[in-house]
């Protein structure tokens, strides 16, 4: 479906207004009286209009499928809920919500009774919400929606400062703001406290039950490159798992079809965007449950794994116009885009990772010398940017060339000469263009 930029913005707001209403009814109930629950002061809860994008936008083809698209609408929802958690228990120092006394759940910020429920109400929404918010946006004039969104837009961006502000308790730490004029900074600072004052009893209202969250004691300097989960490990393991996992597929290729094929996302070198960002991001999401049972791990990988290839699908074609891979003669493939048995090696390979690779190769990383390190990573970065940028403007002339479009300017000129048809073909065997 081609939504544009003021279909998502008027999805999210409907939504967002929706999921406020629904969660403070349900919050007045259980307290007799009214209270404003969200992050933000208005009369909104972004987190559903955030979740109503993404299932709008990634599952489309999954209309015809009732229980698919409950599934996915479930798998979304409950991996936004588990980083909004998360997100805002770094922000506020505290557990905004806790399902901890619940079956089945994970870090008490997720559980299956609820995500059987979020499937639900996605589910209503894809089939039924949507098309009443695409209606009334549609007929209201453009020129009003459009003015009227990026008003609604920048009210959301101020109240999202002022609530981020509130919960960093940033305004007790106000500094000076003129030393050469104290009335007018004895005026801000009270102005200040008051909003803070505001702001913060409004949340405490809304949230009474938010546990504390123990601080964490500052990390002394060890000297030791990449120690835990830094962030030059997660670039490391992004690069690494990038030529991994290319040369993987390249072997499987080989032992499965008889061929070698290159299996690369760029145009230079063996790296394999999807299984980097995989491994960089598993190890983002799964570093504290590193020591689980490998059944925990098996499941978790297999369900996030197989959202993630189908969210890459999907990206993939939208962006680049290409097809690179197909999984329609598998059988249990969903729209081609993912499989039964592929989704049981994203598991496979989320044990096998934690528990066998990822502790030989993190104490290798943290070998290397300081300040080599960060130079190499940088170093590193700066290279993956460019090959990135690179190859994504090879892709685009490759489909445009596909649509006998012309260049228009010399950097067209010049990816048409160094990336002809026939040297994208030998990259991207695999690649199909869509209509």
């Amino acid at each position: 479906m081609n939504y544009t930029i003021y279909d998502y913005l008027g999805l999210f707001f409907f939504y967002a207004f929706l999921g406020w209403l629904l969660e403070t009814s349900v919050a007045a109930i259980r307290k007799k009286h009214m209270v404003n629950r969200g992050f933000l002061n208005g009369p909104l809860c972004a987190i559903y209009g955030i979740t109503a994008v993404f299932m709008t936008r990634y599952l489309y083809e999954l209309q015809s499928s009732p229980v698919f698209l409950f599934l996915g609408c479930m798998i979304i929802a409950t991996a936004v809920e588990w980083l909004a958690g998360h997100a805002l228990e770094r922000i506020g120092h505290g557990k905004w919500w806790d399902y901890s006394n619940k079956k089945w759940n994970m870090d008490g910020y997720i559980c299956l009774q609820y995500s059987v429920l979020w499937g639900i109400l996605g589910l209503l929404a894809m089939k039924i919400g949507n098309r009443l918010c695409f209606t009334v946006l549609h007929s209201i004039p453009a020129g009003f929606l459009h003015i009227t969104s990026w008003i609604l837009f920048g009210i959301l961006v101020v109240d999202a400062v002022g609530s981020y502000a509130v919960l960093h308790h940033i305004t007790k730490k106000m500094p000076r703001i003129s030393a050469m004029n104290d009335q007018i900074d004895a005026f801000t600072r009270r102005l200040s406290v008051r909003v803070y004052r505001y702001l913060e009893r409004r949340v405490e209202r809304a949230y009474p039950a938010v546990q504390p969250v123990p601080e964490k004691k500052e990390k002394t300097e060890t000297g030791v490159f990449a120690e835990g989960c830094s962030f030059y490990k997660i670039v490391l393991l992004f690069i690494i798992g990038a030529f991994l996992g290319d040369i993987t597929e390249t072997i499987f290729c080989r032992i499965t079809a008889g061929v070698w094929m290159s299996r690369s996302s760029l145009v230079w070198g063996p790296f394999s965007i999807v299984w980097g960002l995989a491994i960089a991001l598993a190890t983002w999401f799964l570093y504290n449950y590193r020591d689980r049972s490998d059944g925990f791990l098996f499941a978790f990988g297999t369900f996030l794994g197989g959202a993630y290839e189908y969210i890459c699908s999907v990206f993939t074609e939208i962006v680049f116009g290409k097809v690179f891979w197909d999984y329609s003669d598998i059988p249990f493939n969903l729209g081609g885009r993912i499989n039964l048995l592929y989704c049981f090696f994203w598991g496979i390979a989320a044990v096998v990772w934690l528990k066998k690779f990822y502790p030989v190769i993190s104490r290798w990383i943290e070998k290397i010398p300081m300040k080599f390190g960060e130079i190499i990573t940088w170093i590193l970065i700066v290279f993956m940017v460019a090959n990135m940028l690179v190859s994504t403007l090879a892709l685009a002339r490759y489909d445009e060339r596909a649509h006998q479009k012309p260049a228009a300017n010399a950097i067209e000129q010049t990816i048409d000469a160094h990336f002809p048809d026939a040297r994208m073909e030998k990259i991207y065997p695999n690649a199909k263009a869509i209509n």
